[in-house]
């Protein structure tokens, strides 16, 4: 009997083993024995249907770039250059190397059937060797090297063709941030006394500091501001009340001097007096209280929440993905939509060609510039500076971006090396969860539903935003920015609250603004379009009809619009109430109701424009950030309203938007939208959460520690571009109907989803980042200081970002 039971019980295992192990499908006892349930199909990219057409907005391989960089290296050209990891601040080498978009003509000439257009690269030179140093942009081709390349100036695109040296970006050769040893030393004995610290410039000090910006007005001089901090964690929220004004003009590093000195609101002109004054007692110290380390990390705090323990919710394809993309060409298509993607080193991810139901409605759509103004009444920072593109880093999966995304990588060139981001771009469909549209009616035809899928293309910077571009069945296309990152934040005295808000003992978040800008090259059947102009107004309308009870008159709304004819009223602020819109359309092309087709600007979340006009410190370089959004006639040689040395040179910037405005006609022309998102940054300790999803957009909330968010739109969205709602093509709908008894019978579409079990995600891994040197061999060594430093040599010193404009 005891062999039987044992016989029993090993069946029954055997039969468990069998629903749980089965080739990972389980067996369902209700059902017939042999009905198992297959694994679902696994998250992997699915290709286009036929060959696609080369992407014209690729970026330059590592190859590529290694072949360009010893050809500029190569003494018959002329420019003297040092190899990036011999070369020091007062060398001649090359900063960055990257692709430039080939002209719009031969691009569209090209995807007509015509040649492909040669291809060319940017390379930024930085000539600190010569007797007045300079950085230049030059234009090297055509590619590959052959004996036709050449270079020459890549000049045409800025209004200040050769940059002040005073005023280049950071690369690894700039040795800022690494000869604070140097400005420090005499210091330490009161840093000591005073912040319990000291900084030589190593990795083991235990303060740190932060610079603000701009360093330049006109590119005569080189000198900024830093604030001492605690290291650790989060350090910007740990700022001390000590401060160094540093003259870093030139390129010699030994010349580099403090030239000022500010401690506790007390100014000091040399560092001699500074500590003159603590050795003889009329320093006035602050009292710097304890702090717990923790209170910045990210660390999880607070007591556990009930049912926390388990796993959330998350998204799966049954069906397996219904979009396509072309890894090799980074071409996606889905539900009618289909577009190609670049990257920069710039701005990073940018969307080119974007076609809906095969008619392209925009060429470029990419972002410009980032900036915020927070330290606290001396800074102004502008994005592209630091390298929006540069700062991509890899995506979580499962965090970031759902599990089952595909995930596509990204380089970027520098003076170092070159670095690839496996995951700095994800792709995925999703669920929004609520009806496109749905109504309940009573006559046939009227009841049902469209579900509400849309498809998402993320990336996402260090310097602290999610770029999503979000597709829509309807043709909508919504443009957000989502913002997270470290604050930069202020030593707090009981005064500054009218400028910011405290957020620990004696740390405060100062009011600011984040300004985004973004290009919409809008193509709306050919280049031929226009900027309309719709606003509602209220007025008494007679009605002869009407009886006495109400008056012979009903006050009414009504529709006033014009076509906006030339770049001098172009210049936009969103009107009061919202009474009103503007959209690009095209008034040769109409729908089948005699209708202009076109696209409307729809405002999203936090639809703002620049407060502070007239700083010094952003007196010119900025001026896209003025207004709500402008339009302007399309030129090659306006590709965009920033650029990376405008930080430095707010007086003198190599872009200033404000002359891209010379009154041309903008009246069925070529015409560029430049759109503004972003916030104005009240900072404040906690989020206060509103009682709806609605209100949360609506009121923009913010929470800042230990790190900020933040939610920025606009909305891409048809008028009148159709004939009716495209939408209703879906086969992922319902129609219902009452039959002859009264019951409801749903039709919808044959579409079923398959029964399958879906494979638990992956463990969570990270740190696949490939560096390369200069040689392009690959860097085994993931931890190497020299490609992490350069990638983003000023990795310690920027917090969360975007124009930040105090």
């Amino acid at each position: 009997m005891a062999y039987l039971a044992g016989l029993a019980g090993l069946a029954a295992l055997l039969l468990a083993a069998r629903a749980f192990f089965s080739n990972g499908a389980l067996y369902d006892p209700a059902r017939a024995p042999e009905t198992f349930v297959p694994d679902c199909q696994p998250p992997t990219a699915i290709a286009p249907e036929k060959p696609v057409q080369a992407n014209v907005w690729l970026g330059l391989t590592v190859e590529e770039v290694v072949d360009i960089r010893e050809w500029l290296l190569d003494p018959a050209q002329g420019f003297n250059l040092t190899r990036g990891e011999k070369a020091k601040i007062n060398d001649n080498f090359v900063e960055v190397i990257e692709a430039i978009p080939p002209p719009k003509a031969d691009a569209l000439a090209f995807y007509k059937g015509g040649p492909k257009p040669a291809r060319f690269a940017r390379a930024v030179l930085s000539f600190g060797g010569h007797a007045e140093p300079t950085v230049q942009n030059m234009r090297v081709g055509p590619l590959p090297i052959s004996k036709s390349t050449k270079a020459v100036p890549h000049s045409e695109i800025y209004h200040r063709p050769v940059v002040p040296h005073n005023s280049r970006t950071m690369t690894v050769q700039d040795s800022l941030f690494n000869m604070f040893g140097q400005l420090t030393k005499d210091l330490e004995r009161v840093s000591q006394s005073l912040f319990g610290g000291v900084m030589r410039g190593l990795p083991n000090d235990t303060l740190t500091v932060a610079g603000s910006g701009p360093w330049s007005f006109d590119g005569s001089f080189r000198r900024l501001w830093i604030q001492w901090k605690r290291t650790g964690p989060g350090s910007w929220l740990n700022p001390l009340p000590f401060f160094q004004y540093i003259d870093a003009s030139g390129t010699d590093p030994s010349l580099w001097k403090t030239t000022k000195l500010v401690y506790n609101r007390q100014v000091f002109s040399s560092t001699a007096d500074f500590v003159q004054a603590f050795d003889n007692g009329t320093l006035e110290i602050e009292h710097i209280p304890d702090i717990d380390p923790a209170w910045t990390t990210r660390v999880r705090k607070g007591d556990p929440r009930d049912l926390d323990d388990k796993a959330g919710p998350r998204a799966v394809s049954f069906a397996g993905h219904r979009f396509r993309v072309d890894t090799d060409q980074r071409y996606v298509s889905w539900m009618g939509w289909d577009f190609y993607l670049g990257f920069d080193r710039d701005m990073g991810l940018s969307l080119w060609n974007i076609n809906f139901l095969n008619e392209r409605v925009i060429y470029e759509l990419a972002p410009q510039e980032g900036g915020d103004d927070p330290r606290q009444a001396t800074t102004a920072w502008l994005d592209r500076y630091f390298g929006m593109g540069a700062c991509v880093h890899e995506m979580l999966p499962g965090y970031d971006c759902p599990h089952g995304a595909v995930f596509l990588p990204a380089t970027v060139h520098s003076s170092s090396g070159s670095m690839t981001n496996p995951r700095a771009i994800c792709i995925f469909e999703q669920d929004t969860g609520r009806a496109l549209s749905r109504h309940r009616g009573y006559a046939k035809g009227e009841t049902g539903a469209i579900k509400d899928y849309v498809l998402v293309v993320r990336s996402v910077s260090t310097v602290g935003k999610y770029f999503d571009y979000t597709f829509m069945l309807d043709g909508s296309l919504e443009v957000r920015v989502s913002a997270s990152g470290y604050l930069q934040g202020g030593y707090w005295y009981p005064e500054h609250d009218q400028h910011g808000t405290r957020l620990y003992m004696r740390s405060m978040g100062t009011l600011h603004d984040h300004v985004i800008n973004f290009k919409v090259d809008f193509d709306l059947v050919n280049e031929r379009n226009s900027l309309l102009e719709k606003k509602t107004q209220v007025r008494d309308v007679p009605h002869e009809w009407l009886d006495d009870d109400w008056g012979p008159s009903t006050r009414q709304q009504f529709i006033s619009q014009r076509i906006i004819k030339n770049e001098s009223e172009a210049r936009l602020r969103y009107p009061q109430n919202f009474q009103g819109a503007y959209a690009i359309v095209n008034t040769d092309e109409k729908n089948a109701w005699g209708v202009p087709r076109g696209y409307q600007i729809i405002p999203g979340m936090s639809p703002i424009h620049n407060t502070v006009v007239g700083s010094k410190r952003l007196l010119k370089n900025a001026n896209w950030a003025k207004d709500n959004m402008a339009v302007t006639r399309r030129h090659e040689t306006e590709p965009s309203s920033s650029s990376a040395w405008n930080q430095h040179l707010p007086g003198a910037p190599p872009v200033d938007f404000d002359l891209f405005f010379d009154g041309e006609s903008i009246e069925q022309e070529d015409i560029v939208a430049w759109v503004n998102v972003g916030t104005h940054h009240l900072t404040q300790a906690e989020v206060r959460m509103p009682r709806s999803l609605l209100a949360l957009e609506v009121l923009n909330m913010l929470q800042d520690v230990p790190n900020t968010r933040m939610n920025t739109a606009f909305v891409l969205s048809p008028l009148n571009f159709h004939d009716s709602d495209v939408s209703l093509a879906s086969a992922n709908a319902v129609l219902l109907n009452q039959d002859a008894h009264g019951r409801w019978v749903a039709d919808e579409n044959g579409v079923k989803e398959p029964r399958c079990v879906p494979k638990p995600p992956a463990a969570l891994d990270y740190g696949h980042d490939v560096a390369y040197d200069l040689n392009g061999k690959e860097i085994r060594d993931p931890a190497s200081p020299w490609l992490r430093a350069e990638v983003f040599p000023y990795a310690n010193h920027m917090p969360e970002g975007g124009v930040r404009m105090a």
